[in-house]
């Protein structure tokens, strides 16, 4: 069983920036992908961002402005969100084989 910590998050002006941590109970984010996903009211759950065997990704709709590292000492995947919009305004999740943090919400709004 692999638990999923969230922290980060909140209300924040347009432009501004957030940082999102994603902890895991184990090490399992050196050795299995991870995924940044996003549900904003009304819409389906989306991919955001996330770690891949050769390094991170992010979707064309946050690329420029989102970024994921990894820290490995901390079990601890991050999303950097720089720049952010109204539209990014959602409950953001970490996923990794199967099991999920649970949410925060990010919210953009002047």
């Amino acid at each position: 069983q692999v638990q999923l910590v969230q922290s980060g998050g909140g209300l924040v002006q347009p432009g501004g920036s957030l940082r999102l941590s994603c902890a895991a109970s184990g090490s399992i984010f050196r050795f299995y992908p991870m995924g940044w996903y996003r549900q904003a009211p009304g819409k389906q759950r989306e991919p955001v961002a996330g770690t891949t065997n050769d390094g991170t990704t992010v979707s064309d709709s946050v690329k420029g402005r989102f970024t994921v590292s990894l820290d490995n000492a901390k079990n601890t995947v991050y999303l950097q969100m720089n720049n952010l919009k109204p539209e990014d305004t959602a409950i953001y999740y970490c996923s990794v084989r199967g099991f999920w943090g649970q949410g925060t919400q990010v919210t953009v709004s002047s």
